[in-house]
């Protein structure tokens, strides 16, 4: 402290490198799988509605998920690529007919990984929409929390 103030303050103190901590707790196996899952990201379909997307996200927020509103600018693919770097168990996605229906989307990226192993076909995979589900907006809670108690 006497370098930055000119005159001795008697201190103590210490430092602990964090990352290394973390590296050694996730060696040791001390750190549960949840504590590694990333958040929920809210994707926008259409940024007029970016209001209604924050909505989302607070709900699930406030039922003490972590989730997060992609703030980029890209198409859905970017969106969930942004997601699945961030390692979110889903996506919620409401484009106007959803809006309409007083719907979302839930996109399982877990569920979504293990079944492109076995779709052959881009055809397919549309077709199927395998992990990619619809629930009403009131629904989207226990939605949500279902897909994160399946991945725990």
């Amino acid at each position: 402290m006497a370098r930055f103030r000119g005159q001795p303050i008697p201190a103590t103190g210490f430092s602990i490198g964090v990352s290394r901590l973390y590296a050694a707790l996730n060696a040791l196996g001390k750190l549960e799988a949840a504590q590694l899952q990333g958040p929920v990201v809210v994707a926008v379909f259409d940024k007029k509605q970016i209001a209604d997307y924050q909505g989302l996200v607070t709900t699930l927020r406030n039922a003490g998920i972590r989730a997060e509103l992609y703030l980029g600018n890209g198409k859905m693919g970017q969106q969930f690529k942004y997601a699945d770097q961030r390692g979110s168990p889903c996506v919620v996605i409401q484009g106007p007919d959803e809006k309409e229906k007083g719907e979302v989307q839930i996109k399982d990226l877990i569920e979504g990984a293990k079944a492109a192993a076995s779709i052959a076909s881009n055809e397919e995979w549309r077709a199927e929409r395998p992990a990619q589900f619809a629930v009403s907006e009131d629904k989207l809670v226990e939605a949500v929390k279902d897909v994160l108690a399946r991945h725990s």
